[in-house]
């Protein structure tokens, strides 16, 4: 998994004025522990912008810099940075069915 400062931030942002106080006091911990064990990536260069959510942005920064696939429900929303700059976005069902074709390693 990786992550960006400034998509840190971004996830603060949205979870802590989306969620309810007391249930984001108890989110938070989780999200630390993801990110303590999330891969920092560090934003060579933007692609601003490439999606109309700003937020969405941040997570195309990060992942074309970091030469990852995303992992997304809301595969619509990076249409266009598929198709303008090759971003290898997929489902979580296609992330699972690719990982079952790959079989038991051991």
């Amino acid at each position: 998994m990786h992550i960006s400062t400034a998509l840190v931030y971004e996830y603060e942002d949205v979870l802590s004025r989306k969620l309810l106080a007391v249930r984001w006091r108890r989110l938070k911990p989780l999200l630390a522990t993801l990110v303590a064990k999330a891969q920092f990536t560090t934003l060579y260069f933007s692609w601003r912008p490439s999606s109309p959510d700003a937020g969405d942005d941040l997570v195309i920064d990060c992942a074309m810099n970091a030469g990852a696939t995303l992992i997304t429900s809301n595969i619509r929303d990076f249409r266009n940075a598929q198709k303008s700059l090759g971003l290898k976005a997929i489902t979580p069902e296609q992330l699972i069915i690719v990982l079952l074709s790959q079989g038991d390693p051991s």
